[in-house]
């Protein structure tokens, strides 16, 4: 009869809960000192929180391996030659802490074991919360919720998704709703900064290692922007409840009633939650820190040239801590007379409370051409009336302020936009109702 193999065994104490158990906040303390790497180093081996023991079958005692020291894999006579199994522990019951603290969080394939250890520990008690960062998605993305991270594996579930685009029908991320708070940041399929033209960027910076940052670029910019919102904690990125990008980007969605927005990473807002899951969209930079201001922009425009027009704009807005210069604006269907379009505006930095705005209808050849040849005074009507688009109003809401605005023409006695003419808007909601009538 053959004797079993000789399996070498990593035991592994998380006796880090002992140390939250008397009151010391590990976790946060060291991702706030990244700048000083030798400092936390020190920490994470003097404060021995968590044991990395080697156990081999002809020995009863467990030889210790210290983080940052591979020579202490040769003294524990470490064999990469045989099986190995590990074995994580996790809390002693002698500490009595309860499971309702516990924080997991998991990263790609670790964010659906982090599932599977909740639903574990759900039997008896369940765990407080569980973070998965863009769950990986092959062989996921169809399967039951007792097969993958789900909302039922702890009291509180998110979720960000972060590179959801298919390729051949797979995706790195799984794309489906997974949790209490699933969070898509710019829709979640793929992320700024991470398209293979930036390669050349990343080669100055990374040399040869830029190739594979590049590719998974999107699929970690999860775990950055968790930690971005540990390590910015006065700049948290706020995602709002929508059915879809496509209304998100449409600046329809930008609502914080009765719980319709929240911040995305660690500071989220964790509620008594329902099975359902809500889906959080947000826009972000391509590098920290990632947060940005939104805007919805409602405009009214009459189109007096009598046929759809498609002009670019830019807008430039005033506010009363910074200006933004010539924003692009592209309007994705014709103007046709008489309807407000909406859409979403992101800026980068905060511009304070918005006073002005300045909006240009961007030269364009073929509409110039257009504008020479209808331009012409009717000379029938009784009043000279002048093809070209008039600017009812623009009405303004700040995401993150939640205030409302509206603005007017500065000229109340010309009120139409040509190309390449820009007009100033100011605030009127005064005036609103002496527009209506000048406008008629």
């Amino acid at each position: 009869m053959e004797s079993s193999p000789c399996v070498s065994i990593f035991l592994v104490l998380c006796i880090f809960i002992q140390s939250s158990a008397h009151g010391q906040s590990l976790g946060l303390e060291l991702l706030g000192r990244r700048s000083r790497a030798a400092e936390t180093k020190e920490t994470l081996q003097e404060t021995k929180t968590t044991r990395f023991l080697l156990f081999r079958e002809e020995t009863d005692q467990g030889c210790q391996i210290r983080l940052d020291h591979l020579d202490t894999l040769q003294q524990c006579g470490f064999n990469s030659s045989l099986p190995l199994v590990m074995i994580i522990h996790g809390w002693l019951e002698s500490v009595h802490f309860s499971p309702s603290k516990v924080h997991l969080i998991g990263y790609s394939l670790g964010a659906h074991v982090a599932g599977f250890a909740g639903s574990y520990m759900g039997r008896k008690h369940k765990i407080g919360r569980i973070t998965g960062l863009d769950a990986a998605g092959p062989l996921f993305e169809r399967a039951s919720p007792r097969d993958r991270l789900s909302p039922d594996d702890a009291n509180f579930v998110d979720a960000i998704h972060t590179f959801t685009r298919e390729h051949m029908g797979l995706s790195v991320g799984i794309k489906r709703p997974i949790a209490h708070y699933d969070f898509y940041p710019n829709g979640g399929s793929f992320q700024p900064g991470c398209h293979l033209l930036e390669l050349y960027k990343h080669i100055a910076t990374h040399g040869l290692n830029a190739i594979t940052r590049t590719i998974k670029c999107a699929h970690e910019r999860s775990v950055h922007l968790f930690i971005d919102s540990v390590l910015h904690p006065g700049m948290q990125s706020t995602a709002y409840l929508c059915k879809d990008m496509d209304s998100f980007s449409q600046g329809l969605c930008l609502s914080c009633k009765k719980g319709r927005c929240t911040t995305l990473g660690y500071y989220t807002h964790q509620e008594q939650q329902s099975k359902k899951s809500k889906s959080l969209f947000l826009m972000t930079r391509a590098q920290p820190p990632f947060k940005v201001y939104h805007y919805q922009f409602k405009i009214q425009f009459i189109n007096q040239t009598e046929k759809p027009v498609e002009p670019a704009f830019s807008m430039s807005l005033l506010g009363t801590k910074e200006e933004m210069q010539k924003i692009p604006i592209t309007l994705s269907k014709g103007i046709i007379s008489n309807k407000t379009y909406s859409f979403l505006i992101t800026l980068d930095v905060d511009i304070g409370e918005l006073i002005m705005i300045k909006f240009k209808w961007e030269n364009s050849a073929a509409w110039a051409n257009v504008w020479n040849t209808v331009q012409i005074i009717i000379p029938w009507g009784r009043e000279p009336v002048y093809s070209g688009l008039v600017l009812k109003s623009i009405k303004v809401k700040a995401g993150e302020t939640q205030q409302r605005m509206t603005f007017c023409p500065e000229n109340m006695n010309d009120l139409q936009l040509h190309p390449t003419q820009e007009k100033t808007f100011v605030r009127c909601e005064a005036n609103s109702k002496k527009l209506k009538r000048k406008i008629r």
